[in-house]
């Protein structure tokens, strides 16, 4: 019987220009058993950091992570994808070609879907489809949401999920597509995660179940082949069971029914886990 792959995965958090969540998903990303680097995105350009050499194709797990990339001018994560087609397109591009994950975090979502990187329709990684627009609320929003994930799309991150519960906190979370895009969506398995209630069941556009009204409660979608992903929620913002709002309510409920407290890690580490795993095998 071969031993168990117990190879680091080697992911890179890109960081620089407003984005702001790359402590806790390299945090994360280490949990779930990756050889995580916090890099700047100049960095990346030049391809050089501290005096050594650095390439994207060193790297297993690519993720764009969450904040307010050049303060959201022009619209969130615009001009992070303008600078990051103009300058690493090639190297991106070359990235995916080579079966490696992406993952795009709420301001890296928005940067992925402006890339083109999802859903990327007919393998077409350069030909934008959706949108991520203003919440309909107007309004910044910062909450705990309920997903329902669907269990027959590629998406490499979720397989063996079901629901989850993350928190949200954007300006610009609305996803947006022509009807016939969306259905398309649906059609392919593309569409990973919807807003549901606390017993899994799709929200139907009802607020604040939907924090931003997205179209059929999308709040997560995948390229067809499953290995890139943006998502909405924040998978690294419940790292640790202290992370969730209710954790005092729901540890006392276990102790006074006899059971064991809560396990230290939160729901969120199990999808990079899963992109962890998928490497593991992979290469």
């Amino acid at each position: 019987m071969s031993a168990p792959n117990t190879m680091k995965p080697k992911a890179i958090v890109l960081t620089g220009y407003g984005l702001n969540c790359d402590y806790e998903t390299d945090y994360s990303l280490k949990l779930a058993g990756a050889e995580s680097y916090r890099i700047h995105i100049n960095e990346v350009i030049s391809g050089e950091m501290g005096g050594r050499k650095i390439s994207l194709e060193d790297y297993h797990i690519l993720v764009f992570g969450g904040g307010f990339s050049w303060a959201d001018d022009h619209g969130a994560g615009v001009l992070m994808a303008s600078k990051l087609r103009q300058h690493l397109g090639k190297q991106i591009e070359r990235f995916v070609r080579d079966g490696k994950l992406v993952l795009g975090i709420c301001n890296g979502f928005q940067c992925l879907v402006n890339l083109g990187l999802i859903p990327a329709f007919d393998s077409q990684y350069r030909e934008r489809n959706v949108a991520l627009t203003y919440n309909d609320s107007g309004n910044f929003i910062d909450t705990w949401v309920n997903l329902k994930i669907n269990p027959g799309s590629p998406c490499v991150f979720t397989q063996g999920l079901s629901t989850l519960e993350l928190p949200v906190r954007h300006g610009e979370g609305k996803f947006y597509a022509a009807a016939e895009d969306i259905d398309r969506l649906f059609e392919n398995g593309q569409v990973v995660l919807q807003y549901a209630d606390e017993n899994g069941q799709e929200a139907h556009g009802q607020w604040p179940l939907n924090p931003n009204g997205s179209l059929q409660d999308i709040a997560g979608i995948c390229d067809p082949t499953g290995r890139i992903f943006g998502l909405m929620p924040h998978p690294e913002g419940f790292n640790h069971y202290t992370n969730h709002p209710d954790w005092t309510k729901k540890k006392e409920a276990l102790t006074r029914q006899g059971e064991e407290i809560m396990p230290g890690e939160g729901e969120g580490i199990r999808i990079l886990r899963n992109a962890v795993e998928y490497i593991r095998t992979a290469f």
